[in-house]
Formats: C-alpha cells, sequence, structure tokens
C-alpha cells in the first residue's frame, strides 16, 4: 500500500543564474545648424534610463549623453545632447515573472570628426538574472496506522522565502532652488539624478518605502559665468502588495526611466528648478519560516521502500550596508581657479574570499570639471579601487551593489583636486542548504520482515560517521528500544564508542 504522506506546498520565487551582457553602441552626431561649430571637447557624460518591458523581450533603454564643447569664435561653454538607444537579449528569460536588470556605462568617449561632428563610443555592461513563481512541496509526516510498526525521522529547518516581487512605475516632481549666493541660471548644460532607497515597512498589504534622489545640475549664469547647484530631495511612496508577516523582509531596487529638469518659467530670476524623475521600482518580500521535513522512514514490521526528493532551500537571508569613506586627490596638472562639478559612479562589485574575510571590490569613476588660471573650462577623470571588508559565513552565496549616497565633495589643493565621498555597499548574502525528504513511500503488507535468522541480542557502538537512528534502522529496531535497552532516557544521551545492548 501506498502511505499517505502530509504535504505542504511553499510558493516561492526563484531567482535564476545572473548574465552578464556586453555590448558596444556607436553613433555619429551632426552638430544643429542652431548651435556653433566645435572647437574642443572638454567631456562627454552619459545616464542610462532603461525602459519597460524586461521580461522575454530583453532589456531596452536609452543612453542620454551630454558633450560639453567649446565653440569656435566664441567664449563659453556649449552642450550638446542627444540618445543613443541600445536593447540586450538574455537567455533563458521565457516564462520568466519578473528580470532583475541593472545597466552602467563602463566607456563612453566622443571625438570630433570635424567642427560640425563627431563620433561617440560607449560600452555598456548589463547585468540581469530572471525570477519565476516556483511551488516547493515537501513532506512533513507520514500518516500510517500503528499496526504497520513504521518509525519516522523528521527535522526542523529555517527557510527564508522570498514569497512575493512587486513592481511600480512612479513619478517624483519637485522645486528645486539654487544657493542664496550664486546667480540664477540662464540655460542648463547638463543635469543628472540618482536614487536611493534609504527605508522600507510593509503593514499588511501596504509596503511604504522612503529615499532620497540627489539632483545635480552645471548651468550657464545669467551673467554668462558657468556654475553647478546640487540637492538632496527625499520622497516617500506606498505600493500595493499581498497581506504580509510581521517578519517580513524587504529589500527594494530602483531605476531611473527619464528625468525632466528645467528651468521655471514662472521664476524671473532663474533660482528655481523644476525636477522630474521617473523611476520604477522592485520590491522584494522574503518571509523567514520554520518548516518540518520527512527524511527517512521504515517498518520493522513490513518491506518498505520510498522515493526521495532532494530540496534545495534558502537557509539563510541577510541584507546589510556598508559605507567606506574615501579620500583621494585628482592630479590635474595645471593650476587651477575653481571647481565647477564632480561626480562619481561606482562599477559592479566583484567579491572574493581572503582567508576569514571576504572582500567586496568597486571601481569608482570620479569626473571633475574645472576651470584653469585662464577661465579654460576642462575636465579631469580617475578610476578609484574601493574595498570593503567583511566577516560573512564561508559557504553563503554574496551579492551586492555599490552607489555614492550623498554628494561628492572637492577642494583645490596644491597636488590637485582632492574629493572626499562616501560609498555604500548593499550586501545580500543568502545561505542555501540541500536537504532529502521522503516525496512517496510503499508499504507491502503481504510480505512481512522474515527475522527468523535475525540476532536476538547485539553489542556494538555507534560510530562517530553514525547517527542511532542508522544503528536503529539497520537492526529493524526503534531508538525508543536501544534507550529502554540501556537505561537512557533522550537520543542525546547515547555516547559513541561505548557498547550499547540492541
Amino acid at each position: 500500500m501506498e502511505l499517505e504522506l502530509k504535504k505542504e506546498c511553499l510558493d516561492t520565487y526563484e531567482l535564476g543564474e545572473p548574465q552578464t551582457l556586453t555590448q558596444e553602441e556607436t553613433a555619429g552626431t551632426i552638430v544643429p545648424d542652431y548651435c556653433p561649430d566645435i572647437a574642443r571637447i572638454i567631456s562627454a557624460e552619459g545616464v542610462v534610463c532603461l525602459h519597460g518591458g524586461t521580461e522575454q523581450d530583453g532589456v531596452t533603454g536609452t543612453v542620454r549623453v551630454t558633450v560639453l564643447y567649446t565653440p569656435e569664435n566664441e567664449s563659453g561653454v556649449r552642450a550638446l545632447e542627444f540618445a543613443m538607444p541600445f536593447s540586450a537579449q538574455g537567455e533563458g528569460l521565457a516564462g520568466c515573472a519578473h528580470v532583475v536588470v541593472e545597466t552602467e556605462i563602463e566607456l563612453l568617449e566622443s571625438r570630433m570628426l570635424n567642427p560640425r561632428k563627431i563620433f561617440t563610443r560607449c560600452k555598456l555592461v548589463t547585468h540581469l538574472a530572471g525570477c519565476r513563481k516556483v511551488c516547493l512541496t515537501i513532506s512533513s509526516d507520514a500518516e500510517t496506522d500503528p499496526a504497520l510498526l513504521v518509525e519516522k525521522r523528521c527535522c526542523g529547518q529555517t527557510v527564508s522565502l522570498l514569497r512575493q516581487v512587486a513592481e511600480k512605475d512612479l513619478t517624483f516632481s519637485e522645486t528645486m532652488s539654487l544657493s542664496l549666493g550664486r546667480e540664477g541660471a540662464a540655460e542648463l548644460l547638463h543635469c543628472r539624478a540618482n536614487g536611493i532607497v534609504t527605508e522600507t515597512k510593509a503593514i499588511g498589504n501596504k509596503l511604504i518605502f522612503k529615499g532620497v534622489f540627489l539632483v545635480s545640475a552645471l548651468y550657464r549664469t545669467i551673467g554668462g559665468q558657468l556654475a553647478s547647484a546640487s540637492a538632496e530631495l527625499p520622497f516617500s511612496q506606498i505600493m500595493e502588495t499581498d497581506s504580509t508577516e510581521e517578519n517580513t523582509q524587504v529589500s527594494m531596487r530602483l531605476r531611473i526611466t527619464g528625468t525632466d529638469i528645467q528651468i521655471d518659467g514662472s521664476d524671473d530670476e532663474g533660482r528655481q528648478l523644476s525636477v522630474t524623475v521617473y523611476y520604477h521600482t522592485m520590491a522584494f518580500l522574503r518571509e523567514t519560516r520554520e518548516v518540518t521535513l520527512l527524511t527517512d522512514l521504515y517498518s520493522t514490521a513490513y518491506e518498505t521502500r520510498y522515493e526521495p526528493s532532494q530540496l534545495d532551500l534558502c537557509s539563510l537571508y541577510e541584507s546589510v550596508t556598508r559605507r567606506q569613506t574615501v579620500r583621494e586627490v585628482l592630479e590635474i596638472g595645471v593650476a587651477a581657479e575653481a571647481v565647477l562639478s564632480l561626480c562619481a559612479d561606482c562599477g559592479a562589485v566583484s567579491v572574493s574570499r581572503e582567508g576569514e574575510i571576504t572582500q567586496l571590490r568597486t571601481a569608482v569613476t570620479v569626473r571633475a570639471l574645472y576651470l584653469d588660471e585662464g577661465g579654460a573650462c576642462l575636465s579631469a577623470e580617475r578610476c578609484i579601487d574601493v574595498c570593503c571588508p567583511m566577516e560573512l559565513p564561508k559557504d553563503c552565496t554574496v551579492s551586492a551593489r555599490a552607489f555614492c549616497g550623498e554628494e561628492i565633495q572637492g577642494t583645490l589643493g596644491d597636488r590637485g583636486i582632492e574629493v572626499r565621498f562616501s560609498v555604500d555597499f548593499q550586501v545580500e548574502v543568502c545561505g542555501r542548504c540541500r536537504k532529502l525528504c521522503v516525496a512517496s513511500a510503499v508499504l507491502d503488507e503481504s510480505t512481512p520482515k522474515d527475522l527468523s535468522n535475525a540476532p536476538s541480542l547485539i553489542l556494538r557502538c555507534v560510530g562517530r560517521q553514525e547517527s542511532a537512528w542508522e544503528v536503529a534502522k539497520r537492526y529493524n529496531t526503534t531508538i525508543a528500544d536501544i534507550l529502554a535497552a540501556n537505561q537512557l532516557e533522550q537520543e542525546s544521551e547515547i555516547p559513541c564508542e561505548r557498547l550499547l545492548l540492541i
């Protein structure tokens, strides 16, 4: 007869193996007729805006490029803006409920072909992973008649289940005021916005999260001078989710899909900027719970067979953030008069083990725009390696992202521009274990076990690599009988390397 197993289905999501796609995009751009000829390119910066529809269709997005240049026969700085669309197709995304995507710029360079045309090359790296909804079926017990003399071995296991993945497109609008001590803006040359989530809280079927958008702008003042401004604009939002438990852990991903930053037309002094940020959020809600696994069974009276299934379980999940403070110098080789703007972009995070310590590393590209003594606008760039050591379990999978959570600071010094900034490493630690669980079991009542030739008395030790369960099963007895024969009360009292009466 087939034994009736008590089964439980655990609905969860599983993230597939991460994929890394590298591609190169190029574009030839004509300078519009209303813009003056190019005399010298100062710098080129790009911002990645990912679009929607990142399931089976892959990833689509746009690199918004801003090229700053000095015009021929004119003073000052001009900006040329254009878009470079791109797409990337991963493998095995069919059937995924969600896809986690991040795209970063590894290289961006623009060079002048002639005063009216530039050539731009951009190297992109896309990281993506599909997320599928699955059902983990576990057997926690077996319903049997006591007359069948079935022994069952069950064990408790802590599991972390990714129970929900929620996505939402949102819009943020705010007014950004320029510093009182500076002239108002007559023209915006370059703007950028980065967003981070700083706080999350799940209440019932509501997910409340807060964060900050770091907005910076390079502009020409009404008096014709170059200036920059930056601000931290806080935001808060609510997402609808399924009902959550008290021990739900929430992690968030935020990606910007577009920005619209303009000088407020109602402000004659140009001291107000209208900021609109379009962004996409993805929330991962995890639940930790205790489950019982039926790992083995046998009957002391009848032949029993069972089919095991192997379960790959997430036994541990933690999300932590570590901050590293960086202080370095950008050597510029000339005497500078003023720093116009600074920015820092973090690359992908590599994870390695060095003894008992896990090392997280990222390359941070720092760019600076500054004026030399003659008033000419120049740029400087340096790639800085930032390391974050952490004590983490050896057998865990570690994934991490890095970002600059605060505005970068810089001052002019004897050797160049001294920059100070912080890098936040957002680390996700996942421990997995493989457990065998009984999937089905059959007991043959028509053939009782033949115990006529079995010894009535056995003396032996429980080996170091054995358990009392294995000994009892091998000699067709029970742990309870072994305890009674040796005048012991609990399984934990069974000694090793001492003869037991079985």
